[in-house]
């Protein structure tokens, strides 16, 4: 079984967090599982994958572009499993509360099973004049609020998932 975790990050956070998605799958799976990890704009032909799991930050409501061109490049051919996931919303409570545009239909086009809205990170240090205006706007503090222990938990439902068998083909196969 050969799983693809990539994902679109501007600054880190959502890189980290399909990293950490691909260590779980790697402890998770059988042993002869391959989890390999790429960034979102590296992400062409998913045909040698049995899954994929892509993700993106959000900015302004959206995904980033590598991501929403990563996930139109394999809707003709997506692999047999999909698995979405976002990371934005910061602060105490987090904010903004509303799903990104487009990933309804993302999540139609390429048949994903689920798809996941993860915390962010803000590190103020580390953005451009117009991130900062929109965290000002905001009025969110710095902080990491990822959530690992719920990240973990996701990554072990698509390891269980992905251990069930296919329908029509028998287990083992």
């Amino acid at each position: 079984m050969r799983i693809l975790v990539a994902a679109a990050s501007r600054h880190g956070s959502t890189a980290e967090i399909a990293s950490h998605i691909a260590t779980v799958l790697r402890g998770t799976l059988p042993s002869d599982a391959v989890v390999d990890v790429a960034a979102a704009a590296e992400v062409t032909d998913v045909t040698s994958y049995d899954a994929l799991v892509l993700g993106s930050a959000v900015y302004m409501g959206r995904w980033l572009e590598e991501a929403r061109s990563a996930a139109e490049r394999i809707t003709s051919n997506p692999p047999r499993s999909v698995w979405l996931f976002s990371s934005g919303p910061i602060g105490d409570p987090l904010k903004p509360t509303e799903a990104p545009a487009e990933v309804s239909d993302i999540v139609t086009s390429v048949n994903a099973r689920d798809h996941r809205v993860f915390a962010g990170h803000l590190d103020r240090h580390r953005l451009g004049l117009a991130e900062k205006a929109m965290v000002m706007a905001l009025r969110v503090a710095d902080g990491d609020f990822r959530d690992w222990s719920e990240i973990d938990a996701w990554a072990d439902q698509i390891a269980s998932e992905l251990r069930q068998p296919v329908a029509g083909k028998p287990s083992g196969t």
